[in-house]
């Protein structure tokens, strides 16, 4: 016997209730940690392999005139930002403004829609990108960099697995801002 309500097969969950505006839920803290969780790993992991293997400077060639795993400490910001100022004071800008964005980054993750789950794994890629660069400023005082790609004489800042991430979820969620996708 069916009830006298209307097909709701996705909302049955009372915990996936629309609101009064008829937005859904977030997709939940599990795939946040997930994705985010899944970046930390591999950022420390690679990052690991390469202080263990490779002294600091040391390039090998993957792609001859195109990309080397070169190891670096990056003391500054995105493209060496800030690398010559205070350690102390640089260390403890990065981390102020990377704990703000990522209490910022959690709070859009969960007012962002489930029916949005693109955004949502760019918030959650981002996020676990800080927290891979967050590791290493608190561990060494920099970042570990390491992949490396250029053309002849000109090379792009090395970076790292946290960059990437960080570059693809700001790429994604710049994206839906442009396109006029983002959630009301």
């Amino acid at each position: 016997m069916k009830a006298d309500r209307p097909e709701t097969a996705e909302f049955d969950d009372p915990r996936q209730k629309a609101d009064p505006k008829g937005r859904v839920p977030s997709l939940g803290a599990g795939p946040f940690a997930g994705i985010s969780g899944l970046v930390v790993v591999l950022d420390q992991l690679t990052k690991w392999l390469v202080m263990a293997n490779m002294p600091l400077h040391r390039s090998i060639a993957i792609i001859p005139g195109f990309f080397n795993l070169t190891h670096i400490h990056n003391p500054g910001g995105a493209f060496g930002f800030m690398a010559a100022g205070s350690p102390g004071l640089r260390n403890l800008l990065f981390l102020g403004v990377a704990t703000v964005a990522m209490v910022l980054i959690i709070y859009f993750y969960r007012s962002t829609p489930r029916n949005y789950p693109l955004l949502a794994t760019a918030l959650a890629l981002i996020f676990g990108g800080a927290v891979g660069n967050i590791i290493d400023r608190l561990r060494f005082g920099v970042v570990v960099d390491f992949l490396d790609f250029y053309v002849g004489a000109y090379h792009w800042p090395a970076f790292n697995v946290a960059d990437s991430a960080i570059t693809v979820g700001i790429t994604i969620f710049i994206g839906h801002v442009l396109l006029g996708k983002m959630p009301e």
